[in-house]
């Protein structure tokens, strides 16, 4: 059974969920960049921190930093996924903001009192996310378009490298002022609690991946803004608690995407995505690793594509549940 640790009662304006598998020392530090930041607020933005454990073998909840009010601690038996663990911490809170915060990612007091001012001000605001600096203090182009069929295919075969489709990030946007965008990446992302709830949480079904990209497209859909808010920065390493596991990242990104497809776009775009995958994108991503000469690497090319055939069946069946477009 999942074990939930205890924690005490508050009536917080802000719930942080953190997910986390094997972050270990970024946890760590983020819950302490989180601590640091509750006592530059004080009592003008109070938090209730939730740390969602999927299952980690590295000792990650060892020795976890305190907050006023927190971490309390949801350690799942098994890997549950993003999607459904930060829809578990949510759950655990009452706040009329929610934020959404990768391990990685480093907050301060200005960031979280500046968004969540943003957020709650006009009533049209939806979901919130900051400027993200890598650990040398440059922008990472993060914010997202809305993808569409032709630029999910087109993207799976390269050709936004070649600008014949557009690229998924806005990377040709230097992220410098604030506005409106389809997508803020779910590094850190803040949500109105009545507008998630209305929205009925991330999607389960995506298991990594993608989940934040849904939850944007649907916000927009039921009349929400999604901004970007380049006067709040925060750092994010990125890719921190999956960088070891490059198969496993590989394979439920392109299961993601398909899934996304399916949902979004119909069974046509779903089953083009099946095919690009096994007919484009591992055979280029290991024509690259070979030209790199690293042997690693191409294994674990290989060991993703092997991933992806072994959830072929279910996904597939996901796939014909959606009607055709």
């Amino acid at each position: 059974m999942t074990r939930i640790a205890a924690m005490p009662e508050t009536s917080p304006a802000l719930d942080v969920v953190i997910v986390n598998w094997n972050g270990g020392a970024l946890l760590r530090t983020c819950l302490a960049s989180l601590s640091a930041a509750e006592d530059g607020l004080g009592d003008a933005l109070r938090l209730r921190v939730v740390v969602v454990d999927n299952a980690s073998r590295d000792g990650s909840l060892e020795d976890l930093p305190r907050l006023r009010h927190g971490p309390a601690v949801i350690a799942n038996p098994d890997n549950q996924g993003f999607g459904r663990a930060c829809n578990a911490g949510a759950a655990r809170g009452t706040a009329p903001a929610i934020l959404f915060l990768n391990p990685d990612a480093r907050v301060t007091a200005e960031s979280l009192a500046g968004a969540h001012a943003a957020l709650m001000v006009e009533a049209e605001t939806g979901i919130v996310g900051a400027q993200l600096l890598d650990e040398e203090g440059r922008v990472q182009r993060s914010c997202a378009r809305r993808p569409n069929a032709l630029s999910l295919v087109g993207q799976a075969l390269l050709l936004d490298r070649a600008r014949l489709v557009p690229s998924h990030f806005m990377t040709e946007w230097d992220h410098a002022e604030d506005r409106a965008v389809d997508q803020v990446m779910g590094a850190f992302l803040m949500i109105r609690r009545s507008l998630f709830e209305a929205l009925g949480g991330f999607d389960e079904r995506f298991f990594v991946y993608y989940e934040d990209v849904d939850l944007c497209a649907r916000a927009w859909d039921a009349g929400f803004a999604v901004r970007h808010l380049a006067g709040i920065t925060v750092r994010h390493e990125g890719q921190g608690t999956t960088r070891a596991a490059k198969a496993h990242r590989l394979a439920c990104f392109l299961e993601s995407q398909i899934r996304y497809a399916a949902k979004h776009h119909g069974r046509a775009t779903a089953l083009a995505l099946v095919a690009t995958a096994f007919g484009a994108q591992v055979p280029l991503r290991l024509v690259q690793a070979l030209a790199r000469r690293s042997r690693a690497e191409a294994g674990e090319v290989l060991r993703a594509a092997r991933l992806l055939a072994r959830a072929l069946p279910g996904l597939m069946r996901a796939v014909h549940a959606h009607p055709a477009r």
